[in-house]
């Protein structure tokens, strides 16, 4: 393995794993294993207020039905570790000392009030307030950087709450380099000067993000756009370092199937789609959000549309399995506008895989999950479901499907009836019957052939005995062909549900 690409997945354990972070995690590990390289799971979860019980495990389950998990991680320890960040909270105050000693971070002591004061004046003359350059050292503002190293020093040992802050460089343009959306520049003076780390002794995200990754030796930091505007600082930490940064790559977002707007779970509740991989209950209020395996998709189909949300191979192949994937996958061929979300899609790659699946595999699921047919044989299951899966896009879908391959219809629809049965029906359905009792059902085409040729000798429309037969079987005008259900239920029962219907009506 060339572990000299390394790439990384980095969700926050807030709650659960949206499609848009399995993209994420999908594309950084379709490119590691396109280079023989390692992907990395790591737990950011800094932020404890926000942690919910339950949101790790199911990140690892996830990626774990989806087929892309992680090479490194929590509990795969590849030397890197620890994986989670409230586990390496130790390391982060060493680094943000060395950019105080280097004059490249400050100590910053206004409270809370003070700075919301701030904020309310600039508004009242209709401006925007950064803390950076323009006003770090004008007097108002309680930093380092206008008071003496004692004055300092006397604070932090009174323990008085700080934090520190990045000092962005003035007067500069900071060229950066997307490998998806190309050269990108920045006025330095427009940026401000975030918190990097708190008198708590956690860090921010800027900053345990860009010491992990550099300690992690990732060469590669594939994220979700909205990251975009963060680029500038984490480059420019890199540089205060002195260390070499990653290559960058920002992620189209996923948007609403109305084109307008982030995708977000309230859409799929809305619009009846899943948004999130595997069922979740919210430890809070006990809500269920149904994922996509729960609904019946095939993890395979999952993978394979999540790929097409931002990405296109450049050629007119749809289906891939995730080898495929690996091979095509390429950056350069990923989009820079954002890839609107189409449930209708990912239904269509749902019966794809569908029509793939072995006939045994779907037979077992359906016996597993459907109460009326739990005894019966498998091998008959299976020959009905390879009769009826063409129309299904779920498995769930199946008893619907073929119910009448099982058990005999209880009632008849009142518009088939009236369509299929006129006064001629009793009589043809009788000689029917009879032609049934002696005819070769030893395959299909020995039926067919049988029955057909009756019809035609006798010069009888073939709607005559077809639409009556379909009722007398299905319970409707609908299902799979008359001659393969006729084949599978075998003659005897044909014949009994032929006689049910002639002596009701």
């Amino acid at each position: 393995m060339n572990t000299s690409i390394r790439v990384r997945f980095a969700p926050s354990p807030t709650g659960p794993l949206h499609i848009g972070g399995v993209r994420t995690a999908l594309f950084n590990y379709l490119f590691a294993k396109k280079h023989g390289g390692t992907f990395v799971l790591r737990v950011e979860d800094t932020d404890q207020k926000r942690y919910v019980d339950g949101a790790e495990d199911y990140m690892v389950n996830a990626l774990d039905w989806c087929n892309i998990p992680f090479d490194e991680g929590p509990g795969k320890d590849g030397g890197f570790g620890p994986y989670r960040q409230s586990e390496r909270k130790h390391l982060y105050k060493q680094y943000v000392d060395l950019l105080i000693e280097t004059n490249k971070a400050y100590y910053a002591f206004d409270t809370a009030e003070a700075l919301d004061g701030e904020r309310k004046n600039h508004e009242a003359k209709g401006k925007t307030f950064i803390y950076n350059w323009h006003n770090r050292t004008r007097g108002r503002l309680v930093n380092s950087l206008v008071l003496s190293k004692e004055e300092v020093d006397v604070k932090i040992a009174n323990g008085d709450a700080y934090v520190v802050r990045f000092l962005a460089p003035q007067d500069e343009t900071l060229a950066l380099t997307d490998l998806i959306r190309g050269d990108i520049k920045i006025d330095t003076n427009t940026l401000d000067d975030k918190v990097l780390f708190k008198s708590d002794g956690m860090p921010t995200y800027h900053l345990a993000n860009v010491v992990d990754d550099y300690l992690m030796k990732i060469t590669h930091v594939i994220r979700g756009e909205e990251w975009l505007p963060s680029l500038a600082l984490h480059q420019l930490l890199y540089n205060a370092f002195g260390w070499k940064a990653p290559e960058f790559a920002h992620l189209p977002l996923i948007l609403k199937p109305t084109g307008k707007g982030k995708l977000s779970k309230r859409d799929g509740d809305k619009l009846g789609f899943p948004v999130f991989p595997l069922n979740w209950e919210d430890p809070s209020t006990n809500s269920v959000s149904k994922g996509y395996k729960e609904s019946g998709y095939f993890s395979e189909a999952v993978i394979n549309f999540l790929a097409f949300l931002g990405w296109n191979p450049g050629t007119e192949q749809e289906i891939f399995s995730l080898e495929e994937l690996v091979k095509a996958f390429d950056l350069k061929n990923v989009h820079k506008a954002g890839a609107r979300f189409d449930p209708d899609k990912t239904k269509w790659f749902n019966h794809q895989y569908m029509q793939k699946a072995e006939n045994e595999d779907l037979a077992t699921a359906f016996v597993n999950t459907t109460s009326e047919i739990a005894a019966m044989d498998l091998g008959y299951v299976e020959l009905v479901v390879a009769h009826i899966k063409e129309r299904a896009t779920f498995p769930s879908e199946f008893w619907g499907l073929s119910h009448y391959f099982f058990k005999a219809p209880e009632n008849y629809a009142e518009a088939a009836l009236k369509k299929a049965w006129k006064e001629h029906s009793k009589d043809l359905m009788q000689q029917l019957i009879v032609v049934l009792e002696t005819a070769d059902d030893s395959t299909v085409e020995t039926l067919q052939t049988t029955v057909k040729g009756w019809i035609t000798q006798n010069e009888i429309g073939f709607g005559k005995i077809m639409m009556p037969l379909r009722v007398a079987l299905v319970g409707a005008l609908e299902g799979a062909d008359v001659f393969d259900i006729v084949y599978l239920i075998g003659k005897t029962e044909t014949i009994k549900r032929i006689q049910t219907l002639i002596d009701r009506h």
